[in-house]
């Protein structure tokens, strides 16, 4: 067997047994996008936000931080948005989005952006553990850090929200908490709400034929049999929401493929008795929003989004 031939069936071989190629693959291509997108961001952040960079939230791994801004004009503990960053759980980071961020605290703010160790090197429930561990370094810091305890909201974009909802599903539900093996760093009255952007909250079987979608599953669950593994099972709570859960923001572009995915979670909410802000485009919408619209807010939509998202924020608990 020649040299090429040999090489060929390794790479056959790498591609049946581990997600890693495909995942470097991803990684490239999401990040790519969300370096522009953050690129083109860079003009609108206004001055007068202070940054509070790579906080190391957990003594026991030195590999993550967080980013905490705020408006610097005043020394007063804020509604501090915890924003969970998208990227499949296998990209992405706290700062590609932190542009954004700082947009977002500087209408008045405290916004958080939490690190997390990324797929496959990392697999479930890494993420939800570490968010969960962030939250409480946040509560013991408050005071240092502009933070009002008493009024935290979870935020985040596309596999954001999947994680933020693990976290506050066992903030809220002590038998979730049980069922996970985690103990939550903050009290259901400290949660104030949820801020979500082009989430997903469960698994369509029907798009596991994509292959991003696949690779995604493969390197966060840490197995192939992702829809039959009991464990990675426990990721998905929409069967866990109820009345109990705080008031919630949905936004979803016209043309995402997450898009049925947004409004059934904010129709579950709803039906609960939840109040839900939605900023949910027309299918029919022209130009198209397409997943993490937000993000460019060169757009009007995504401006809209925004404002309606600040606006909401600033309803919380007054």
């Amino acid at each position: 067997m020649g040299l090429a031939a040999v090489a060929s069936v390794a790479l056959v071989l790498a591609y049946t047994f581990t997600p890693w190629p495909r995942a470097l693959r991803v990684r490239f291509d999401y990040d790519r996008d969300s370096a522009a997108a953050a690129e083109r961001l860079a003009p609108l952040v206004p001055p007068g936000v202070t940054a509070i960079l790579d906080e190391p939230y957990d003594p026991d791994d030195a590999g993550v931080g967080l980013d905490v801004f705020h408006p610097a004009d005043t020394a007063e503990a804020r509604t501090t948005v915890v924003w969970v960053h998208g990227g499949g759980w296998l990209s992405g980071s706290k700062d590609l989005v932190a542009n954004y961020l700082k947009i977002l605290a500087s209408k008045g703010f405290t916004v958080v952006g939490v690190g997390y160790s990324l797929a496959p090197g990392a697999t479930y429930p890494t993420p939800v553990r570490q968010v969960n561990t962030a939250l409480g370094y946040l509560v013991r810091n408050a005071a240092r850090l502009q933070i009002d305890p008493s009024r935290i909201v979870l935020a985040g974009d596309s596999a954001g929200p999947q994680i933020a909802l693990q976290v506050a599903t066992m903030i809220l539900q002590p038998s979730y908490a049980r069922l996970m093996d985690m103990q939550p760093t903050l009290t259901r009255e400290q949660l104030a709400g949820l801020v979500f952007f082009c989430g997903l909250y469960w698994i369509d079987p029907a798009d596991v034929g994509n292959s991003y979608f696949q690779t995604e599953l493969w390197s966060y669950s840490g197995t192939r049999d992702f829809l039959t593994d009991k464990r990675f099972a426990t990721a998905w709570v929409m069967d866990r929401l109820d009345g109990g859960f705080p008031p919630a923001f949905v936004s979803v572009g016209s043309e995402d493929g997450l898009r049925p995915q947004s409004i059934a979670f904010a129709d579950k909410l709803e039906r609960s008795g939840v109040r839900v802000e939605r900023v949910i485009f027309p299918d029919d919408l022209k130009p198209p929003l397409y997943h993490e619209f937000q993000f460019d807010l060169r757009r009007p939509e995504a401006q809209l989004a925004l404002d309606k998202a600040v606006e909401f924020l600033g309803s919380l608990r007054k």
